[in-house]
């Protein structure tokens, strides 16, 4: 695992988390947040799976 993918699914969590509490707590700021967060997170993430890739590749 590199760096991108540790940090993207951390991220990912931690949006995930942010988004459930909005939902819980009925704040919408708050959820919009977390989605946010989280589609930034799975964006980091698959950037460092495609960086894997090609470097298992060569």
């Amino acid at each position: 695992m590199n760096k991108e993918q540790v940090q993207g699914r951390a991220e990912e969590a931690k949006g995930k988390i942010k988004e459930a509490a909005g939902v819980i707590l009925d704040d919408a700021s708050l959820e919009q947040k977390g989605n946010l967060e989280k589609n930034i997170g799975k964006a980091k993430s698959g950037f460092g799976d495609l960086k894997q890739d090609l470097k298992n590749s060569i």
